[in-house]
């Protein structure tokens, strides 16, 4: 069993309009844009990542926004919801708030104990609000207080056929089984991040998921460095995944594989992080480009729509 693994890193999406998308985080949900680049393999499409103050692993939602993308249709296969962390006593503000912004598919529950708000974002991708005791720092834009500021990931739903392989993916990984509750088995990993859950739904008579905007395209890891990855990936490989290479994203390192349900994982580096070509007051202001498509910038900044 591995013990590198810390929890959540990153969860990346995709979406249809970039100033939807980035209106939606920044002033809707409040969170902070912490870089404004473009996808390695698409440089037309932004790259948006919206988390805290610095972009700390465990808080960051990044999307790459393809104008006028078709909606995705949900199943089976892929990441269902994604959790973020509010303090406890702040659910009902947040529903009252989503509700001011005409935001879709607002509803309350409790799973394992712990208070949500369930809703949609721009493109049908489902997000919760959980209590919890959290004492990460909030980034408060948009209007939103300190005492109901989002703090992070509390992690994610994955909605699979047959969470068999899967869960055995997560225990090797260094997940334990926390509890199960109807359908859903919650597992967390012990000593990580405060990103630390991954609940798994067994939906055996779902339809597959077919990917598009709002649909998340892959969820990532973290891992403390460089080191750490590579024993990881060694381990992955000897158990018979196909992992790719260590890729360089610049603000972090990415190791990428498919797990038996389809899901795409990555296992990215805390490591160097989002103010290496920023400093931490003005992260995600400028446009910043890998530098494969430096020379690029005069078309880029011409063709692509601008964002405040």
């Amino acid at each position: 069993m591995l013990k590198q693994i810390k929890g959540l890193h990153h969860v990346t999406s995709l979406a249809s309009s970039a100033p939807d998308n980035n209106a939606f985080f920044t002033n809707t949900l409040g969170l902070r844009r912490v870089k404004k680049t473009v996808n390695f393999d698409a440089p037309d499409v932004y790259h948006l990542y919206y988390g805290d103050e610095v972009g700390t692993p465990g808080s960051v939602m990044t999307y790459f926004p393809f104008p006028n993308a078709a909606r995705g249709k949900r199943g089976v296969g892929e990441v269902g919801v994604t959790y973020f962390s509010i303090p406890r006593g702040s659910a009902s503000a947040w529903a009252e708030r989503l509700a001011t912004f005409d935001v879709n598919g607002i509803t309350q529950d409790i799973r394992f104990g712990q208070s949500r708000v369930l809703f949609d974002g721009p493109d049908g991708e489902r997000f919760a609000l959980v209590e919890l005791d959290d004492d990460r720092a909030p980034w408060t834009g948009g209007g939103v207080s300190t005492d109901m500021g989002i703090r992070g990931f509390q992690g994610a739903d994955m909605r699979i056929a047959d969470g068999g392989a899967t869960s055995e993916l997560l225990q090797f990984m260094g997940y334990e089984v926390f509890d199960t509750q109807d359908n859903v088995t919650r597992f967390i990993v012990p000593d990580g991040n405060a990103a630390n859950v991954i609940d798994i739904e067994t939906l055996p008579n779902a339809p597959a998921a077919a990917s598009s905007a709002g649909s998340v395209h892959h969820i990532a890891f973290a891992v403390e460095n460089r080191a750490r990855q590579l024993e990881v990936r060694e381990a992955l490989l000897d158990t018979g995944y196909q992992v790719t290479p260590v890729i360089d994203r610049d603000y972090f390192h990415a190791i990428y594989f498919r797990t038996p349900a389809g899901v795409l994982f990555e296992i990215a580096t805390n490591e160097p992080g989002f103010d290496r070509d920023e400093d931490t007051a003005h992260l995600g202001e400028a446009l910043k480009l890998p530098s494969r498509h430096a020379h690029l910038r005069e078309t880029l900044e011409a063709t692509l729509v601008p964002l405040p």
